[in-house]
Order: C-alpha cells, then sequence, then structure tokens
C-alpha cells in the first residue's frame, strides 16, 4: 500500500442552495457532468457529508481554475450518499472509506467503484464526563456507529483500548453480540454515526468518527484514545472518491481526485480539518480497486 503524506429532490435543492451561496455556477436537478450554461465549463456534481468544511471551498475554486464547476451537495449521514450516486442524482462523492462502500456494494448488489483516495483518518473514543480511559466507570456504557462496517471498527478499537473483549478475536466483521460482557468493563449501545458525538451527554464515552468531530465542538487533541490509521490493516479504511462503473475512467473526475490530492492549499486544509490527523493518501487507483474486490469478496462469504 502507498502511502503519501433515493430520489433525493431535498439534496438537489442543498445543492441549489449551497451553489448560490458560494457563487458557483447555477444548479440544475440533472446530474452527469452537463455543459454550465453560462461559463461553458463542465459541472461535476459531488455528495459529501461536510460542505461546510473550509477546504471544499478551496477545492472547488481549484478546480474551476481547471475549467471544472463543482456542486456540493451536502448529507448528514452516510446512508444517502450511495443510493443518490447510484440513481444518477450525483457524479461523485467523497465521504466514505472503501469498506462502507464494498459493503454498500454487496448489501444492494451495486457496483459503485473508488476512482481515487483521499486519506486514512484514525478513529477515537470521546467524552465529556471523563478525562482519561480509566475513569469510565465498570459497566458504563460507549456508543458505537451502527452501520456495519465502522461498527466493527470501532469495537476494535474498544478491544484495543481494554475497555470490551471480542469472542471472535476482532474482526472486520464484529458485531456486539462478540462481545464478552463477562470480560468487558463496559457496555457496548449503537446509534447512527452522525448520532455519537451528540449523545456523548448522555452516555460514557462515543467512537466518533473524524466526520463529526469538529461539528461537535470536539477537537481530535481531546480523544481518548484513537487507533493506528498507518497499520496495514487500516488500508480497508482508505477514505476514497466513488463513481458509477461506467464512469471509472471518466477524465474530468480523475483530474478532481488530481486536485484534491496535489492542491497545496487543498492538502493542507484537509489536515488542519482533521486536526493534523489525516493520514493524506496518493494509493493507486489499482491498488484501491483491489483492496475494494478483496473487501467486497470477504463480505458476499460473511453473509454467506
Amino acid at each position: 500500500m502507498t502511502f503519501t503524506k433515493r430520489g433525493i429532490l431535498a439534496a438537489s435543492l442543498t445543492a441549489c442552495a449551497l451553489a448560490a451561496a458560494t457563487v458557483l455556477a447555477g444548479c440544475s436537478t440533472d446530474a452527469g457532468g452537463a455543459e454550465g450554461a453560462d461559463s461553458g465549463s463542465e459541472t461535476v456534481r459531488i455528495g459529501v457529508v461536510g460542505a461546510s468544511d473550509a477546504y471544499w471551498q478551496t477545492f472547488t475554486d481549484a478546480a474551476a481554475d481547471e475549467g471544472i464547476t463543482v456542486e456540493l451537495v451536502d448529507f448528514t449521514d452516510y446512508n444517502q450518499p450511495n443510493p443518490a450516486l447510484s440513481e444518477g442524482e450525483l457524479d461523485l462523492n467523497q465521504f466514505q472509506h472503501i469498506q462502507y462502500l464494498a459493503d454498500y456494494n454487496v448489501s444492494n448488489d451495486d457496483d459503485l467503484v473508488t476512482i481515487g483516495a483521499t486519506a486514512i483518518y484514525p478513529l477515537g473514543v470521546f467524552s465529556t464526563k471523563h478525562d482519561a480511559l480509566e475513569d469510565i466507570p465498570e459497566g458504563g456504557t460507549v456508543a458505537v456507529p451502527s452501520d456495519p462496517s465502522n461498527r466493527a471498527r470501532a469495537l476494535n478499537v474498544l478491544q484495543a483500548a481494554e475497555l470490551i473483549e471480542l469472542t471472535d478475536g476482532g474482526t472486520l466483521f464484529s458485531t456486539p453480540d462478540d462481545v464478552d460482557t463477562a470480560k468487558s468493563k463496559v457496555q457496548v449501545t449503537e446509534m447512527d454515526a452522525s448520532f455519537t458525538a451528540t449523545s456523548l451527554a448522555d452516555v460514557d464515552a462515543a467512537v466518533v468518527n473524524n466526520d463529526f468531530v469538529t461539528d461537535a465542538g470536539l477537537e481530535f487533541s481531546e480523544a481518548l484514545y484513537q487507533d493506528d490509521p498507518s497499520d496495514e490493516g487500516a488500508k480497508y479504511f482508505i477514505n476514497i472518491f466513488a463513481a458509477r462503473a461506467d464512469d471509472a475512467e471518466n477524465e474530468t473526475y480523475a483530474k478532481l481526485v488530481e486536485i484534491y490530492q496535489t492542491n497545496e492549499e487543498v492538502q493542507a486544509g484537509v489536515a488542519e480539518n482533521s486536526g493534523d490527523s489525516a493520514i493524506l493518501l496518493d494509493t493507486p487507483v489499482a491498488e484501491l480497486r483491489e483492496i475494494q474486490t478483496d473487501a467486497e469478496a470477504q463480505i458476499a462469504e460473511s453473509k454467506g
């Protein structure tokens, strides 16, 4: 692995509002890289979670300099961007890691593909009640994301932090049913990933995905524990740009990936937004697709 540093009209309306607010090109309900009526530039609609992050404006400006108008469609959770992409309401999305995409494809008999890497982010345990792991009480409650891929990763994080013990030893498919309650210090509760951070007042701690850390007023440096994104096993959690299979070799989309990976201001913004915890990547697409194929095979086998 090469390391370097459903019909959703509301989403379309969000894109229009965002485009107006950021003085982007006019918004249409048609996707697919339509030509911009005013500027003649190519328009690409990208679904993200966290469009307000400052580096996205830097990215859209850099794309405009290359004759590409980017319209960001903001989503508040992880359940919508892939169906929207599959149904043609988006051209690309950038919010997920390979394991999440693989699980989506297998579960929905879809064939979305990765077209480029962005970064790997650590997954951290946060608390607003306790200052250290050892302060979390016996029998306390820790929230984890409920989607399969992030749930399994979160459970492995809790095991590494010695808060729980998993009967399966910890795998890409671990579930709360695999928690050995007799040998675990805490109880695990599941909720949508977008709620873990906002539920910190009601639980002792939570595993919070990077998309929701700063929006909840948290700092990455405040994590009581986090996994190591540079570990070889983290390859399944490389965050990526995804496209429909028919667009796997689209040159404009590849150019957008290149801008993300090579523009110094964009890269600096991504790093800053993560509290300098992200490992920025330009992993070759062929390697990313091998990882995706491997993940999908493992998931399909696990589902029987």
